[in-house]
């Protein structure tokens, strides 16, 4: 059984309200504007200023069940993926409580810290598995068990971990670190926040081994960042889930680790929207699941976070031509049964839902720039 529903989840697709008129002009998303103008509004999140997770990971989480489960510690966000993204790299979760921690590099500004983002540090699996010997005995001294499946991406998890509140590393990417840095979760907000000294201790250990390590100075010597910190994130634990998607396509770890730990499908983002209706994505038990195929697109993202809007126009560009005029065409065909689009920005996320008999409801004239005030 093929999907007749698709489901696009599309991170970083709403900038600012202030910026949009500019960044859209002249675009031809002919596709991407029929869908929305006859689709009906499921839902909208606007999210807060300085909430820790980004929408679409507390979209994944709520849409698998895992926001409403014991998964997370008590005062974390909605977003507890973390072993979820272990199983996925290939380790065993266990029943534990795990956070992923990654390589970065803080840069000095004049007068704060800032996070770059972990894609921009380019680091290579040989350099992250010198780097990461370094670190384990440090890690492992504080009574932490450490699993590193994947070279880039690290999991500790243990009882001295505490309750801790951190921030995904993208929402903090070309921040200052100040108000991202893990808490406890005694006052994890407010005035009367409290720097977690587990973690502080933790990453001052490592900053400090790694500060003259010769994976950094030979990276210096090349004109690259260095890793000169690490960067905690997802804490959660593996949960009973719902199994809302037949079929997950996404290139990302955490979306990958909920398919299959749902028993959905799971595979890579296919290269073309033939091959997603072509994989077969009937679900282990039938019934259990909607035959809709879900595919998470994260092309936006990196030029949303580095401001770079020629880049980011290409690839919402790239986006209409490759798989919405697709799914618009198939649809207007009878392939697809409806077409839903959940777009997100940095705080928010608005779900749109496309059936085939709403292509025939012309009076509905939304548009993309309406999503950013409705």
């Amino acid at each position: 059984m093929h999907a007749k529903r698709l489901h696009l989840l599309i991170p970083f697709a709403i900038p600012a309200s202030a910026n949009a008129s500019v960044l859209l002009r002249d675009l031809e998303l002919i596709a991407l504007e029929k869908l929305l103008q006859r689709a009906s509004l499921v839902e909208r999140e606007a999210g807060e200023d300085f909430q820790r997770t980004l929408p679409h990971e507390r979209w994944l989480a709520r849409e698998f069940g895992l926001a409403d489960s014991s998964a997370a510690p008590a005062g974390a966000d909605e977003a507890p993926l973390a072993a979820h993204m272990l199983l996925a790299d290939g380790g065993t979760p266990g029943t534990a409580t795990w956070a992923c921690i990654e390589p970065v590099h803080i840069q000095i500004a004049r007068d704060h810290l800032v996070l770059i983002d972990p894609d921009a540090l380019a680091l290579q699996p040989d350099e992250a598995a010198r780097l990461l010997a370094e670190a384990r005995p440090l890690v492992e001294e504080l009574g932490l068990t450490l699993a590193a499946p994947n070279p880039l991406r690290w999991y500790i998890s243990g009882a001295a971990m505490g309750g801790l509140v951190s921030a995904s590393p993208l929402r903090a990417s070309g921040r200052s670190v100040e108000i991202w840095l893990p808490q406890t979760t005694d006052n994890p907000t407010g005035n009367g926040s409290r720097r977690s000294p587990f973690w502080m201790k933790l990453q001052n250990e490592v900053q400090m081994a790694w500060f003259e390590h010769p994976v950094n100075e030979a990276r210096e010597q090349r004109g690259q960042l260095s890793a000169n910190s690490i960067w905690l994130h997802s804490q959660g634990a593996l949960a009973p889930l719902k199994r809302p998607f037949a079929q997950v396509f996404s290139n990302a770890p955490a979306a990958r680790g909920l398919a299959l730990a749902s028993q959905a499908g799971g595979a890579a983002l296919p290269p073309n929207l033939a091959a997603a209706l072509q994989t077969d994505c009937e679900p282990p038990n039938t019934g259990t699941a909607r035959a809709t195929a879900l595919l998470q697109f994260d092309s936006l993202t990196m030029p949303f976070l580095h401001q770079d809007w020629y880049a980011w126009r290409e690839a919402l560009s790239a986006l209409e031509r490759d798989w919405l005029a697709p799914a618009l065409a198939a649809l207007a065909h009878g392939t697809l049964d409806a077409v839903t689009l959940t777009l997100c920005g940095e705080t928010s996320f608005a779900t749109l839902d496309t059936t085939r008999a709403d292509l025939r409801k012309f009076w509905r004239r939304r548009t993309f720039a309406s999503i950013l005030s409705e």
